[in-house]
């Protein structure tokens, strides 16, 4: 399984000289099975490229997952090249218990005077399909979802290949339950042993008070979910729209922290998601 991130920025892309290390685009991450199978979450403006390197590659076929319909997560889906080839097959995946329904809210994104482009009325084919339970195959991935602790609901994923596991839990409050989200312990849980989990973490705990109830952790709670579930590595995500890059740096240095006040044992590693990194698992 190779995991790449076309976009970690939240809120709203940015650009300048403060953001070339992490990138300005927002979520957006690809996934490949060793067949490579193409599974696609999100649609932020990191999108937009990733459609320009398919093309490329001549790619007709793939998964579509959403986390939730927030702007950040769907602002790049109208310029994702793969939507105007007639020859492409997007099988798109929604959560209704979690999401509602994901192609009537994608209609309401690509809908005039919005844009120009209806939804419905793409060139290519789309499928839109319901999850039978919270366990989904596509090729050799195996997906389980779980509810978001968000406003507006949403889903995390954790993706599994030959032993091997990915967690993605962005737009996610540990220290505060929205409606239809789960506790901390629960998070734990879906996140045990995973190989690599990339998580919400755009506040500092000091900036975290005076944002309470908005739908994201400050990066001690991620660390801490990080060492509850025993994972390997964590990467931070969902950067902060006016956090440079070397503000990022520091989150990591206090994740570290964290990590080193933990006491004796193994602790995962922790790493800042960058725009185009890339992860083989």
């Amino acid at each position: 399984m190779k995991v790449r991130c076309w976009g970690a920025r939240g809120s709203i892309p940015v650009s300048g000289p403060d953001f070339n290390r992490y990138g300005g685009d927002t979520t957006c991450i690809e996934i490949r099975s060793k067949n490579d199978a193409l599974l696609v979450i999100d649609a932020g403006t990191g999108i937009r490229r990733l459609g320009c390197r398919l093309t490329e590659e001549g790619r007709l076929d793939l998964t579509l997952l959403f986390t939730h319909t927030h702007w950040d997560h769907v602002l790049g889906l109208p310029f994702f090249k793969l939507l105007y080839n007639p020859s492409a097959r997007i099988s798109l995946y929604g959560s209704p218990g979690l999401q509602g329904s994901i192609a009537k809210l994608l209609g309401r994104v690509m809908a005039p005077p919005l844009f120009p482009v209806p939804f419905v009325n793409l060139p290519s084919t789309i499928v839109s399909r319901e999850w039978p339970g919270d366990v989904m195959q596509v090729d050799s991935l195996r997906v389980r979802r779980i509810a978001l602790s968000h406003p507006n609901l949403g889903a995390g994923y954790r993706v599994e290949e030959d032993g091997r596991s990915f967690v993605f839990l962005t737009d996610n409050e540990l220290s505060h339950p929205h409606r239809g989200g789960r506790s901390f312990e629960e998070y734990a849980d879906f996140c045990r042993g995973a190989d690599l989990l990339v998580h919400d973490a755009e506040y500092t705990p000091e900036e975290y008070p005076e944002r309470l109830g908005w739908g994201h952790s400050h990066v001690d709670d991620a660390a801490r979910l990080a060492l509850a579930a025993g994972v390997k590595t964590l990467g931070l995500f969902h950067h902060n729209q006016e956090r440079t890059d070397d503000g990022v740096d520091e989150m990591v240095r206090r994740c570290r922290a964290v990590f080193a006040g933990a006491g004796s044992g193994p602790v995962p590693d922790c790493l800042a998601v960058a725009q185009d990194s890339s992860f083989d698992l």
